[in-house]
């Protein structure tokens, strides 16, 4: 398996692109929802982008050494939201597509939960691996040889609060 490093800047550049696809699509959406952890960036930059409220469905699958060990989806029991009620034109977004499994069972969740509310809901992501077992509507980078993605704020997966304050030579002097 390969690997693909992102910078922030690549990072960021890449959710405006995503937002760019987005729109150019001609399709209005009143709500969006990011699967959090990895989805929570790109919903709320694309929450203040397009001016939607933004709601949030916690997932988690991957854990191990680095976060590199895929086990069981487990979601939370409830969305996290400031509306009365969900939109019923929902994008969820999420960081990327790996097998599929998180945005499957993100949106059978939905649907479960939320089907009389929804009229439409829509995927995107900022990477689709060829080996998921998901399309999403919306995406930026296809990757067929499905490498595996460092995104920027993996290092803070290895850090410390006591390595953060050695780090930090403002730490000593708080404002």
């Amino acid at each position: 398996m390969s690997d693909l490093y992102v910078s922030w800047p690549k990072y960021h550049q890449t959710i405006e692109q995503l937002a760019i696809h987005i729109d150019q699509s001609g399709w209005k959406f009143n709500q969006i929802v990011c699967i959090a952890k990895g989805g929570l960036r790109v919903g709320d930059i694309l929450s203040r982008i397009f001016e939607q409220p933004l709601a949030i469905l916690s997932a988690s699958s991957y854990g191990g050494k680095n976060n590199q060990t895929r086990g069981e989806i487990q979601l939370s029991q409830c969305l996290s939201m400031t509306t009365s009620q969900l939109g019923n034109q929902v994008l969820l977004v999420d960081d990327l597509v790996d097998s599929g499994t998180s945005l499957k069972a993100s949106l059978e969740w939905l649907k479960q939960h939320y089907r009389h509310n929804m009229t439409d809901i829509r995927t995107a992501v900022l990477w689709w691996k060829q080996c998921s077992v998901m399309i999403p509507d919306y995406y930026v980078h296809y990757l067929e040889n499905n490498p595996w993605i460092h995104q920027p704020f993996e290092n803070y997966e290895r850090m410390s609060i006591a390595q953060l304050r050695t780090s930090d030579p403002l730490s000593a002097n708080p404002t």
